[in-house]
């Protein structure tokens, strides 16, 4: 793969708007087939361009006239925000707070350095392949819970280019939820809590709620590869306490005086598990009630972090995908929810590669006699990008049989009448 080398950016973004990013598919996706008249006219985004000037409040016309766009401008960054009451280009000329947003998809941001506390390999924006497995638990229990307990159908999960991971709930009736709905979803998704100062984040008590038994199935198919071999949370005295911290006293003098004796942080963690299976605590009526102590340190090593403002405020902008990342000039492309284990942030194609593949392939570039919408829709599908633009189509594509469907049901319903 080409190193990504920040400089190269002016040349090289000419060449990724012209014949990599997929205008098409991303055009229809944030158009949605048009349900909403000039939908995508209402349509916030902003652009960074070239030393950090950054331009809020763009809209345009069509999906054509964003492309023409982006040609001209060759934004470093490219950020999508909220469907608007008046356009987005003219809020200048709007009556003072009838400018609103009125919709938008609910999106989560999930950053690796708000995991900063728990990972012991990596700190600030610093990834590795121990660390990334806490991303891969992120996504896994938050897709369930959106599926299964909110009834969400159409999400997009996007790797951010750096150190993190993004999720688009695409679904009409979310797209239109309120700020207080959107942070009910958040708090129902939520578990870790506290800042720098809270040692003990997470709290169950009975009855345990399914979503958190379900999150913690999760967690154990991960949590001795990712925390007890890849992080080795028990491999030492001063590391095994930090965990302690988080079990009730009399237990921890206990381990204190056992976890010495045991080989690793595997065996450690056994000997922790066994004593909560027996362990019951005193509860408020004097019942016995059981510990659950080993559940909250895999959650709270484990379980997703969440900004509740990103999630909740229609007005907030969110990185679009295919943006190109500055620092790593690697693209930030959907993920594969079937393959997630496997997704590599590392093998992640940057622009320079892209570019560099290009170059490899100059015959079709030679002969010049298609027209330029057939050229350049196929200039992604000879690169490393052609998958990833695949997994972006076929959600659009779901999207659009869905709503094709809904059109025929409502169609039926009117002729019954």
């Amino acid at each position: 793969m080409a190193p990504f080398e920040a400089a190269a950016l002016p040349e090289l973004l000419p060449v990724f708007y012209r014949r990599l990013f997929p205008h098409g598919a991303y055009g229809r996706w944030l158009g949605y087939g048009g349900v909403v008249k000039n939908y995508f006219q209402l349509r916030e985004f902003s652009f960074t361009l070239r030393d950090d000037i950054y331009v809020r409040f763009q809209s345009f016309g069509s999906p054509q006239e964003l492309e023409r766009e982006l040609q001209k401008l060759n934004p470093y960054k490219i950020d999508i925000g909220a469907v608007y009451s008046h356009r987005p280009n003219q809020h200048n000329t709007v009556h003072m707070g009838a400018f609103q947003p009125q919709e938008k998809e609910l999106v989560f941001d999930i950053d690796m350095t708000d995991y900063d506390d728990v990972r012991r390999c990596c700190s600030s924006a610093e990834i590795c392949s121990k660390c990334w497995t806490l991303m891969t638990i992120a996504v896994r229990i938050i897709d369930r819970a959106l599926v299964e307990d909110l009834g969400v159908r159409h999400r997009l999960w996007v790797y951010s280019g750096r150190r993190g991971v993004h999720c688009w709930v695409c679904d009409d009736t979310v797209r239109k939820w309120s700020p207080a709905l959107r942070a009910a979803a958040v708090e129902y998704l939520t578990l870790v809590k506290g800042g720098a100062e809270t040692v003990k984040k997470v709290n169950l008590s009975e009855p345990i709620h399914p979503f958190i038994r379900r999150s913690v199935g999760v967690v154990e198919k991960y949590f001795e590869a990712y925390a007890l071999v890849g992080q080795d949370i028990l491999g030492s005295p001063e590391s095994w306490e930090k965990v302690l911290a988080l079990v009730p006293e009399d237990i921890r003098e206990a381990l204190q005086g056992e976890f010495p004796k045991k080989r690793d942080s595997v065996q450690r963690w056994e000997l922790l598990k066994g004593r909560m299976e027996r362990t019951r605590r005193p509860g408020g009526s004097g019942k016995s009630v059981p510990c659950y102590a080993d559940w909250e340190i895999m959650l709270q090593f484990c379980f997703p972090r969440l900004d509740i403002n990103v999630s909740k405020g229609l007005g907030h902008l969110l990185k679009s995908p295919f943006s190109v990342h500055p620092k790593t000039g690697r693209i930030s492309v959907p993920l594969d929810l079937q393959r997630l284990d496997q997704f590599d942030p590392f093998a992640v194609p940057t622009i320079s590669s892209l570019c560099e593949e290009l170059d490899a392939d100059t015959t079709e570039q030679e002969e010049g006699s298609e027209t330029e919408p057939k050229r350049r829709a196929r200039d992604y599908r000879k690169t490393s990008l052609a998958p990833y633009v695949r997994i972006f189509e076929q959600f659009v594509e779901e999207m659009e049989q869905e709503r094709r469907g809904e059109l025929l049901r409502r169609s039926d319903l009117q002729g019954d009448f």
